[in-house]
């Protein structure tokens, strides 16, 4: 008796370890094939022809079209930079630069993929109509209450994210500026 109660233990072990260490892996992922700076996380071989295991299984659960290694990549945030999540009822600054990429877009998505953007505004911004600093950094505010300078209007309530899309960038390729100048996400204020 005492033999099958620690079978049935181990076994309930096991399958506990690997399905929490699965799912950590296509979640999170940063010690299985995602990159993250910051808030940010990127799967630099998301649009590779042979991904690995880890990024073929995210691509898999994800189920979006990705963007092939010569077009960019794209970077996501459920988060902010002292890690809570984005609520659509509190508003966001979004400061510093992006890595060298011929375009960039930042939208807000809900975790359905679609867009959290007011219906009556832009779906986000990009990099040909952002207000810079005279250094080159960028100000950008998301969240429901009118902001100065750049701004977008998110609508609705809970928790989205924010998708940031370089395009035609080297980021990875060895030849790019520091990946460290991802923007941060600061909290300021919620309803």
């Amino acid at each position: 008796m005492r033999f099958l109660i620690d079978l049935f233990v181990m076994l309930g072990v096991a399958l506990l370890v690997g399905f929490g260490l699965s799912y950590y892996a296509l979640t999170d992922g940063r010690l299985f094939g995602a990159y993250q700076v910051g808030p940010w996380v990127a799967w630099p071989r998301a649009g590779s022809p042979s991904p690995d295991p880890y990024t073929r299984a995210y691509l898999t659960r994800n189920g979006a079209l990705q963007l092939g290694l010569s077009e960019g990549l794209q970077f996501a945030s459920s988060n902010d930079s002292d890690g809570r999540p984005l609520e659509r009822s509190c508003n966001y600054r979004i400061d510093g630069t992006t890595p060298l990429a011929t375009f960039w877009t930042l939208i807000p998505v809900t975790a359905d993929g679609t867009e959290a953007a007011s219906p009556d505004g832009p779906p986000g911004f990009h990099s040909q109509r952002v207000v810079r600093s005279n250094d080159g950094s960028m100000h950008l505010h998301i969240g429901p209450t009118l902001s100065p300078d750049n701004w977008l209007e998110v609508s609705g309530t809970g928790p989205y994210s924010l998708v940031l899309t370089l395009y035609d960038t080297a980021i990875f390729s060895g030849i790019s500026s520091s990946t460290t100048s991802l923007p941060a996400i600061t909290r300021e204020s919620c309803r």
